[in-house]
């Protein structure tokens, strides 16, 4: 099947600026698809029928013109964060030929010496910025696509109240055009309000002395969670993450969340990675809210209920960690019928009765249990002792691929 669409990546330097292919496909297409700004910068001489993108966003105009002679324009490069990647899901790769320019993100890597490969490229195009929040360490440089002329000092702010206000700005307008313009500032002290809405903001992230340290590996410090005592603590959450093991792309149920951090963790591990957490209790569930987000995974979705009632109907997952609700009848059993065959799940218990239950679960279904006991130095007087913590029975069972 030869191409009946062309993705076109056009510059701020407009129909000029396009190979002598992409200028062909505009020339003999029917229909030319994009948003106004891009559509602007076709000259008289294509005759094709100008389309704006429906509001809300829809391929579907598009893909009911199969067989035509049609273009779609996208900003530089179509397949970076763009709209030939939303295509390319929903068509054969032999029905579309795409011709892409210079992404704004290598047009800045250029202007600023950066080698791209080194470089983090994020964007907040229609996304919460508190994604971000997950990247954010010293040293580390970002490009971020821009959602509109306020991105910039919204970001800022977010640098600033993360400890990193003294991370560099700069932010790029218009790159590649006439009009191209590039503003500089720190993230504490952020001078420009007068930002134009196509901008892309790269930061070279500096952290304070007082910023915390946060490691993008599985067992962040508690301090890091605002909770009301319903926590996995730290080294039990990277044991825990550990035996989970999560992998890119992977579903985790985190049954009876409490604050959240085991899902957080999970999600951390790998930017495809998601997580439902599961919470009964209102005042829980805003401390998930709070904490999603300022530890960079907003995706993760809150499902407000109790289980096992509050798991019907959810996507089955690749792993399942059961922080809380071991003891109530069906929770363990719904779990793993739901759980996908290879899957992992893992339990926590505390009480007696809790520890029981994954007793006598494994005697039916098999897994490993295993007791962890951990031990912190505490003053006693003038001297220091140990003071145990509560000893937690861990269940570990990995699903049958046959089941």
């Amino acid at each position: 099947m030869s191409p009946w669409l062309t993705v076109v990546g056009i510059g701020e330097d407009g129909f000029s600026g396009l190979g002598k292919h992409a200028r062909r496909a505009l020339l003999g297409a029917s229909r030319v698809f994009g948003g106004q700004r891009q559509l602007d910068l076709l000259p008289h001489c294509i005759t094709g029928e100008r389309l704006l993108w429906p509001s809300p966003f829809s391929l579907a105009p598009v893909l009911a013109l199969r067989g035509e002679a049609v273009c779609v324009l996208a900003s530089g490069d179509p397949m970076f964060y763009g709209v030939g990647a939303s295509l390319a899901r929903q068509l054969d790769v032999s029905e579309m030929s795409v011709l892409p320019m210079p992404s704004s993100c290598a047009l800045a890597a250029a202007r600023l010496g950066w080698p791209l490969q080194e470089v983090l490229t994020l964007s907040v195009v229609a996304r919460p910025i508190a994604a971000l929040n997950a990247h954010l360490y010293s040293g580390v440089r970002l490009l971020v696509l821009s959602n509109d002329g306020y991105s910039p000092a919204a970001i800022a702010a977010l640098l600033h109240e993360r400890g990193f206000g003294p991370s560099r700005l700069q932010v790029f307008e218009h790159l590649g055009g006439s009009a191209e313009r590039r503003l500089d500032g720190t993230a504490e002290h952020w001078p420009h309000t007068q930002i134009a809405d196509l901008n892309l903001i790269a930061i070279e992230c500096l952290a304070a002395p007082d910023a915390p340290r946060l490691s993008p590996l599985a067992g962040l410090p508690d301090s890091a969670f605002k909770h009301d005592g319903q926590l996995t603590k730290r080294d039990v959450r990277a044991i825990t993450l550990a035996r989970l093991a999560p992998r890119p792309g992977e579903l985790l149920w985190d049954v009876g969340a409490g604050s959240g951090s085991i899902g957080i963790e999970w999600m951390r591990a790998h930017p495809s990675c998601r997580a439902l957490a599961i919470e009964s209790d209102a005042g829980r569930q805003q401390l998930i809210e709070h904490n999603r987000d300022a530890l960079g995974v907003p995706g993760l979705q809150l499902i407000r209920g109790r289980a096992p009632m509050a798991l019907q109907g959810l996507e089955r997952p690749d792993a399942i960690f059961i922080g809380g609700g071991v003891t109530r009848e069906g929770v363990l059993q719904h779990c793993w019928e739901q759980l996908r065959p290879g899957g992992r799940l893992v339990a926590n218990a505390v009480t007696l009765q809790s520890e029981l239950a994954l007793v006598n679960w494994r005697e039916q279904h098999g897994g490993e249990l295993s007791r962890i006991h951990i031990a912190q130095a505490q003053p006693l007087g003038e001297f220091d002792t140990w003071r145990q913590a509560l000893p937690i029975t861990l269940l570990e069972a990995v699903k049958p691929v046959d089941a």
